[in-house]
């Protein structure tokens, strides 16, 4: 009988339980064991592990979160760890192991591979962001979130005759702003993929109102920037385990801005968290529950240090390099779809 690990690592995201549920759920049907490691790379490295059984994941496919917790723990900032991680897969007797994450967690993963651990990976972020598949998991419904807040901000903006600047989750990749701000009707999308001047972004507000519309939305990406710098907005310069900052405050900047310039009423609103609790759509359940499911086949199959993707609509596996060396950035097509809306293009 097989020992399957399974972890959770990085942010939440909706869909994780549906990934537990199919991994399990497979597992059995071959009469392997599932071990549930807790808390991310933590629990390996710490020992702290759950029996799977079908008890534990019986109604936990429409809830969100992850019922092993999480962390953003990073095994390779020091080598003891790593040690205890290795030393535990043997305690526990633990044949391969499923790593459900972004690119950080993948990127352990791929670490570990190369020391001959046998591990799969599975994509998981509601930024979209992640070479080598055509969709994550998380995303569809984080779009869900932000679309219905834009249509609520669109009420308000409306009635009181308001510029509405909305600030979405997208540290390097605006697949959130771009897909949100076209099914919800926004009239100017900022993306971290192009560097924005905010002569542009108020000329085509401006351009706007003076065609006889008294609101606009504009949806920016917590990771967008003014073209004059480098600097990301932050929340606070303390960076976790794999370096990255807390992002946030581009909302607030743009709505300043704009008011100041325009001498329209303008307020902002930052989703934040939001975006990535609660139930997962109906996509996200089904694409989770098919990854979790070819998981499993490629641990059967002995294909380790893959990754399993969505090319199309089929689920295959892809290298773990290819998810880890490069950000998969906003299709240009699609944001210039977006621009077709906007009052006056950029640059113009």
């Amino acid at each position: 009988m097989k020992k399957i690990g399974i972890l959770t690592g990085g942010g939440d995201c909706p869909g994780l339980n549906a990934v537990i549920r199919a991994v399990v759920k497979k597992s059995l049907k071959y009469h392997w064991e599932v071990i549930g490691i807790l808390d991310g790379w933590k629990g390996l490295i710490e020992g702290n592990i759950l029996p799977l059984t079908n008890q534990h994941i019986s109604g936990i496919l429409p809830k969100g979160g992850t019922i092993l917790g999480t962390s953003r723990t990073n095994p390779f900032k020091d080598q003891k760890n790593v040690d205890k991680l290795l030393s535990n897969m043997k305690k526990f007797k633990i044949d391969a192991l499923i790593a459900i994450g972004g690119e950080d967690t993948l990127g352990v993963a791929l670490k570990l591979h190369k020391m001959g651990v046998p591990v799969v990976g599975v994509p998981k972020t509601i930024d979209n962001d992640i070479s080598g598949t055509d969709y994550t998991f998380g995303f569809d419904t984080a779009v869900s979130i932000v679309t219905d807040a834009i249509d609520r901000l669109h009420t308000t903006a409306e009635s009181h005759h308001r510029i509405m600047v909305l600030e979405v989750m997208g540290r390097h990749a605006g697949w959130i702003a771009t897909v949100s701000g076209i099914a919800g009707g926004a009239d100017e999308i900022l993306i971290p993929e192009i560097p924005f001047r905010i002569d542009d972004v108020c000329d085509n507000l401006k351009a706007r109102h003076e065609s006889g519309k008294k609101f606009s939305i504009v949806v920016a990406s917590e990771g967008a920037k003014p073209i004059d710098t480098d600097n990301f907005e932050t929340l606070s310069e303390e960076k976790d385990e794999f370096g990255h900052v807390r992002l946030g405050g581009i909302g607030q900047r743009l709505a300043t801005e704009i008011e100041k310039r325009l001498g329209v009423e303008t307020r902002f609103t930052v989703l934040g968290h939001v975006q990535r609790g609660g139930s997962p759509t109906a996509y996200d359940r089904v694409l989770a529950t098919r990854y979790g499911v070819v998981a499993v086949e490629l641990v059967k199959e002995g294909h380790f240090g893959m990754m399993v993707a969505l090319r199309g609509y089929k689920i295959v596996p892809v290298d773990l390099t290819e998810s880890v060396t490069k950000l998969r950035t906003v299709d240009m097509d699609l944001y210039n779809i977006a621009t077709t809306f906007f009052a006056k293009p950029h640059n113009e």
